[in-house]
């Protein structure tokens, strides 16, 4: 039995929260595992555990006393004649969730300190301290362990200090102190500090003379530092991302702003030894019913790079001002209506080549500008919006810069009556861009102004379970008012179009109950028709704003349009047959297999190319012959869920007039539970088959067959190592396109990610005698709990191989 004592330092020494903290390694001497409360696995391992146990607090000796009291237990106590307790043996102390074991505690007549001897241990929920020898104040909350051990049980988190001290305001002091997150025994890293003060209500730290070993080889070091010692967001400096080549480094020291709960900012300036330094930053505010941010670098006078060759592309802008802006923002005014705003802007076309990209890969091809807002309704749905994009091309030519919609206002409603139906579309936009007219090949490009198109529809829908059936007539009505500026034409500047578009669709749809290797299916068998006529109307004077042509595919056999946007309406009178068949699961009615085949058959020769003029034909032979040519290629598609981790797909465009293969394609994907992915891919495609232009990208070069196979994995190979690989191959022109390997390994306290990538760089010409090869090797390597260095890449990978999902550091 022992005596009850006043003690209110035990609470506060053990609510210590080490966490988040870099303390610093000045060691006492390592204390087994077993005494740090871990406890490795066994069959009860979980599966994917990276550490080699978890730390485990044991349940209470004592049971919890009254509020404000404490509960004691040992072997034996005795009285001083001076007032002085000594309590002795297997000493137990609690005072609420805190709880101090140790051999002996002495408590002066005066009542004022309590001194334990060691080896003690206080424990708290979640937390572990073992120490040789404390001082404790009876009368205030002030502590002092020697030779203390700390663990954070849910963090999974270590740290020793040579004095582990509260202070009366409530701070905590370590002298010679360390953390690390790596399992008892293992120091691949640890944050050292000589001296470290923690205040926990305002959640900070501060640490002098820092540094941070590897294997116990100090890589990185601060005079001061300060830092989060717990969840709550707080102003300070980031990790730095560092990068090294043969001709350079780069090395980027992000500031952390903790404005206000709802506001924040990062501040990055950025060295990079061969172009100068570039400051970057961004902000960011968050209110309820709208948020935004904005983003952006400014580089004084660029330095050109490394290279020697006074044209290289890298050199371009050298001496001069580079920079980007981009701020987006978005809200809702109502539960019908939302808006965004957004404005991106940079000094040149080549920015992201030479700055804004961790894999030397362009991210982003356009700076888009919008200022929308609209309202949907029950029937109508309205958009008002400014919109345009600044091109990243280097150089840019007048011809290809992009259009700006000032504004564009649509109008779209929908009416039912049963199966029958109306439709109401309109839009109207002001086209602009800023070139010199007289500069643009052509007169029709060089045209800036107005265009309003509107499309009534109305149609019957009849739909049931064993078929369809829908006639739709729409009217398509265009006008324009054009400038040419200071060009002088003969063209007409207000024009006109009226169109009407007919179709009919219809299907039926059979089926019967299969039984395939044991398994029951329900088979279909759904043939398709489709008739379109679409008289052709001269659209030659007319501008080419938004239009291109698409691309004939599965889809396009039941489309009666031929371009995307509104400036070429193409005259079509065809007839499209097609059969599909599916067969599905009876369990769940999942798809398994999907197969279809269909053709077009044309009535009419098609007059209207992008040129616009029904009386001519194109000249070429390609061109001319697929305007003629009385049907369609073949289109053969399959889509085959082999299995729940097997799947293929197959697209086939034959043309059997000429008995040629158009277009072909060929993917065989695998998936596993346990985070594996393979990706084989097939691409062939006929000389100048693929008309497909957008408004930001040009095809002008690609006049030869193209080919190309493409080979991508994730694989685990186990649940540390994460293995990954991509091969594209250009048959055509016998070279690789990308060559990519990597490794992330992902250990108990630390992760590492290695690639190795070559690339073709096409220097923004598309033409092959202009492309160069470019490779790079790149490193990322996170301290876990701690932070890391170098850039993350798993954006890339995610993209560049499809199902790759990368672990989390």
């Amino acid at each position: 039995m022992g005596k009850r004592l006043s003690w209110t330092a035990l609470a506060g020494l053990a609510t210590l929260s080490l966490a988040g903290a870099p303390y610093a390694a000045a060691s006492p001497a390592s204390l087994p595992a077993e005494s740090l409360d871990f406890r490795p696995w066994g069959d009860d391992r979980p599966a994917g555990a990276l550490c080699r146990g978890v730390y485990v607090m044991p349940d209470y000796r004592l049971a919890e006393p009254p509020p404000g009291r404490v509960a004691s237990e040992s072997d034996s106590a005795s009285y001083g004649e001076d007032g002085e307790t000594i309590l002795r043996g297997e000493v137990v102390l609690r005072r609420d969730t805190a709880q101090l074991e140790t051999p002996q505690v002495r408590v002066p007549g005066s009542r004022e300190r309590a001194f334990a001897e060691g080896p003690l241990a206080l424990r708290d929920q979640n937390l572990l301290v073992r120490g040789e020898a404390a001082e404790l104040s009876l009368v205030s909350d002030a502590a002092r362990i020697d030779n203390a051990h700390y663990v954070v049980h849910d963090r999974h988190l270590r740290g020793d200090a040579l004095q582990l001290e509260r202070l009366e305001d409530g701070r905590y002091r370590l002298s010679s102190a360390s953390f690390t997150t790596c399992d008892p025994g293992d120091n691949l890293w640890r944050l050292v500090g000589g001296d470290v003060v923690l205040d926990r209500e305002s959640g900070f730290g501060t640490a002098r003379n820092a540094r941070l070993e590897v294997g116990r080889v100090p890589v990185f070091y601060w005079p001061w530092v300060r830092f989060p010692i717990d969840d709550r967001r707080h102003t300070g400096f980031l990790w730095p991302a560092v990068g090294i080549s043969s001709d350079a480094v780069d090395y980027a020291q992000p500031f952390y702003w903790n404005i206000a709960p709802n506001h924040d900012a990062t501040i990055t300036p950025r060295w990079i030894t061969d172009r100068g330094l570039l400051l970057g930053g961004e902000y960011r505010y968050l209110f309820p019913s709208d948020a935004g941010q904005i983003e952006g670098a400014f580089l004084g006078s660029d330095d050109g790079g490394s290279s020697d060759d006074p044209n290289a592309a890298s050199r371009r802008h050298e001496g001069e001002d580079r920079w980007y802006v981009d701020y987006r923002h978005a809200g809702t005014l109502n539960p019908r209506s939302r808006y965004q705003l957004r404005y991106g802007a940079a000094s040149d076309g080549r920015y992201f080549d030479d700055f804004g990209s961790d894999f030397a890969e362009q991210n982003t091809s356009a700076m888009p500008r919008l200022a929308q807002i609209d309202y949907r309704g029950d029937v109508w749905r309205l958009d008002a919006r400014a919109q345009g994009f600044q091109k990243l091309d280097d150089p840019l030519a007048d011809r290809d810069k992009p259009f700006y919609r000032l504004p564009s206002l649509s109008a779209s409603a929908r009416w039912n009556q049963g199966g029958f139906y109306q439709q109401w579309g309109s839009n109207y936009t002001y086209f602009w861009r800023d070139v010199d007219e007289n500069s643009i090949p052509l007169e029709r490009e060089s045209a800036i102004g107005s265009r309003l198109h509107l499309t009534p529809a109305m149609g019957w829908r009849f739909d049931e379970s064993w078929g369809h059936l829908e006639p739709r007539l729409e009217w398509l009505a265009t006008a324009y008012e054009l400038d040419y500026g200071e060009r002088e034409t003969d063209r007409d500047t207000s024009l006109t179009r009226e169109v009407p578009v007919a179709s009919l669709d219809g299907g039926l749809v059979f089926e019967r109950e299969l039984e395939l290797g044991g398994s029951g299916y329900r088979q279909t068998l759904e043939p398709r028709a489709n008739y379109a006529y679409v008289p052709a109307r001269d659209q030659s004077e007319f501008p080419d704003f938004d239009t291109s042509e698409r691309a004939f595919s599965w889809g396009q056999l039941w489309s009666p349009h031929r371009f995307s946007g509104s400036d070429r309406v193409g005259d079509l009178n065809r007839l499209s047959l097609g059969v599909e068949s599916r067969l599905l699961e009876d369990a769940r009615g999942r798809e398994r297999v999907s197969v279809g085949v269909g053709q077009a058959y044309y009535f009419e020769d098609r007059t209207i190319d992008m040129n616009g003029d029904p009386d001519t034909l194109p000249g070429n032979f390609i061109d001319r012959y697929r305007a003629t040519r009385d049907r369609s290629p073949v289109v053969t598609r399959a889509d085959w869920q082999i299995t729940d981790r097997w799947r293929t797909r197959w697209q086939w465009l034959y043309d059997d007039n000429f008995e040629q293969t158009e277009r072909t394609s060929l993917d065989l994907q695998y998936r596993s539970p346990a985070g594996h992915a393979l990706n084989l891919g097939y691409r062939w495609e006929l000389q100048g088959f693929d008309p497909n232009t957008t408004d930001d990208t040009t095809d002008e070069f690609r006049d030869f067959n193209r080919e190309e196979y493409d080979l991508s994995f994730a694989w685990k190979a186990s649940h540390r190592v994460d293995l990954i690989g991509r091969f594209l191959y250009d048959h055509t022109n016998d070279r690789s396109l990308e060559q990519l390997a990597g490794v992330q390994w992902n250990d108990c306290c630390y992760g590492l990610q290695l690639v190795w990538r070559e690339w073709v760089d096409d220097n923004d010409t598309a033409r092959v005698e202009d492309d160069f090869t470019d490779r790079g090797i790149f490193l990322r390597f996170v301290f876990k709990g701690l932070g890391g260095v170098g850039r993350e890449a798993d954006s890339y990978f995610e993209e560049a191989i499809p199902g790759y999902r990368s672990t989390a550091f």
